[in-house]
């Protein structure tokens, strides 16, 4: 088996640069995928959102180790194990990132990834229905959609952030982040639009274009240059070739992990493994960046919620007209309203973000309120806390050792707290008057600060959004994994390009941007010229210096 390129991984990067690659017909490429098809219910219908996350088939199955300042939880870490990748388990929401995030990315040493040079990336990956003209593209094979916000409490939750003094915004992939508005799904005519679907399966029709089911064991490097992946299939241990590059796209855990088991990583550690170091990078497997979230959940007097739609009988009939139809709450997300905003004066743009659910329900959709509610997902956007992903052992079929070291940072505990009781704020303004119940979670007898941060100990969950562990960044940065360009510090012929490479993680969810860096990093293997800077100008909050809104 050989091939111009060999990618690892068919997630939302992977599956992009097998389609971008693959286009013109000139290049061969295989792309090593361990997990199963993506067809089927679980998958396909975005109100089953939380069953692929759960489920061994399609998910590496990956716990963190205890964390030190959750009270030594062991959180789920999820990672997509199927066709798809991530994108073909997450919950379907579509967040650009901020400008400034890209522009931070720039100044920490990754040239040519300001927000002026990845816009285009963006608008050319998107099909955007009802977003900001002038600021969104048209043509991509990405479709990106509004939910249709019937529930009254989508609006209810709008119009309490203005009523609380904050900005409106239609489109936060737009010009404007920060406000209050629509939340965007990757949903297309009621099917979940994950990056297989829009970029892979399209792709495969192409003679020159190979998926194949296997392992990926380690990079084959010779001479300094990676010249083909050890895979393992079947219980056979074979080599496929790469005749041009072998292109890394396998997860924020898994990337650093194949760089390891390679003998690319921190030296020290390889060695006491017993791993040959053919390139010592101490930043292999550091910097990973994570989004906490919480839970704020408030009874709803009203039976307007989805709570009555939990039984059987109603999750059949769901169930049954979307798989006639495509239709009805089985094709959305139900993430239907969203607000990006700033924690208080002095942050130049949004660092909070929130997710709005007219249930009140576990990710996991376990534990559901005995009761009509609604809930906020709100969490800060910018922790300074930093974790790691280390080999367990040198054996391939062992799980990465994780460890995120969530809420390490005092600041952490400060801009949680202040999350909650700004989420209480808005669930008190008088637009939701008819429909505001008990709080259910914290609960009303959870106010003072050590209250809270016993809640927040016990209640935090990842946001699942892993990142940074195989930096982009200057090449005499020592810890720096990858250059501009996404190539190997010290190996040729070998580059990494998923949401690993980030260097600092962006606002919101990252299946957008991740996409973005398959489609950027396309252009950096085969060596066209980038697309042209956008001269466009984000808007960024007159009162940023004095007020939080």
């Amino acid at each position: 088996m050989q091939a111009d390129f060999v990618i690892i991984g068919s997630g939302s990067a992977g599956s992009t640069m097998a389609s971008r690659l693959s286009e013109d017909g000139k290049n061969s490429v295989i792309v090593l995928e361990y997990g199963g098809t993506d067809v089927g219910p679980f998958i396909q219908m975005p109100a089953a959102l939380s069953y692929p996350m759960n489920m061994g088939i399609y998910d590496w199955g990956y716990q963190t180790e205890p964390e030190p300042h959750l009270g030594g939880r062991r959180l789920v870490a999820p990672r997509g194990k199927v066709v798809g990748g991530s994108s073909s388990i997450n919950g379907m929401v579509y967040v650009r990132g901020h400008a400034e995030d890209f522009n931070g990315w720039e100044e920490a040493g990754a040239d040519g990834w300001a927000f002026a040079d990845v816009l285009p990336y963006f608008q050319k990956m998107e099909t955007s229905h009802g977003g900001q003209n002038g600021w969104r593209g048209h043509s991509g094979p990405l479709h990106v959609k509004r939910g249709d916000r019937k529930n009254p409490l989508f609006e209810t939750f709008i119009e309490a952030g203005a009523q609380a003094g904050f900005e409106i915004t239609e489109d936060y992939n737009g010009e404007k982040q920060e406000g209050f508005g629509p939340m965007e799904q990757t949903i297309y005519r009621g099917k979940r639009w994950s990056a297989a679907n829009a970029y892979l399966k399209p792709a495969l029709k192409r003679p020159n274009l190979r998926l194949v089911k296997a392992l990926a064991r380690k990079i084959i490097i010779e001479n300094g240059q990676a010249t083909g992946v050890e895979i393992q299939r079947g219980g056979k241990i074979e080599t496929v070739r790469a005749n041009r590059e072998v292109i890394v796209a396998a997860s924020s855990f898994n990337s650093p992990k194949l760089l390891m088991l390679s003998g690319i990583g921190p030296g020290e550690q390889l060695r006491e493994l017993g791993i040959d170091v053919v390139a010592d990078r101490p930043g292999v497997g550091t910097n990973l960046q994570d989004h906490l979230e919480l839970y704020v959940q408030q009874e709803c007097t009203q039976p307007i919620t989805l709570y009555s739609k939990l039984n059987l009988v109603s999750k059949g009939l769901i169930g049954a007209e979307w798989l006639f139809f495509k239709s009805g709450l089985g094709a959305s997300n139900h993430f239907e309203a969203a607000a990006f905003l700033r924690s208080r004066a002095g942050v130049k743009y949004p660092d909070i973000q929130y997710h709005f659910l007219p249930v009140a329900i576990r990710y996991d959709g376990k534990a559901a309120a005995k009761a009509h509610g609604f809930q906020a997902h709100v969490g800060p956007m910018r922790s300074k806390s930093r974790g790691n992903v280390t080999l367990r052992s040198s054996d391939p079929n062992d799980a990465p050792i994780i460890r995120f070291n969530y809420m390490s940072e005092q600041s952490d505990w400060e801009d949680f707290r202040h999350c909650i009781r700004l989420t209480r704020e808005i669930f008190g303004q008088s637009a939701f008057d008819s429909y505001r119940g008990r709080e259910i979670a914290p609960g009303p007898d959870v106010q003072s600060d050590e209250e809270l941060d016993a809640f927040i100990s016990e209640h935090a969950e990842s946001a699942f959004h892993p990142c940074g562990t195989c930096k982009m960044g200057r090449a005499d940065d020592p810890m720096s994994v990858v250059d501009s360009r996404c190539r190997v510090i010290g190996i040729d012929r070998l580059r990494v390009a998923d949401s690993s490479i980030f260097p600092e993680i962006t606002n919101g969810n990252l299946n957008a941007p991740s996409i973005m860096v398959g489609e950027k990093a396309s252009d950096h293997i085969l060596e066209t010229q980038p697309l042209p800077r956008s001269n466009l100008q984000p808007w960024i909050n007159p009162n940023w210096e004095v007020s939080d809104r």
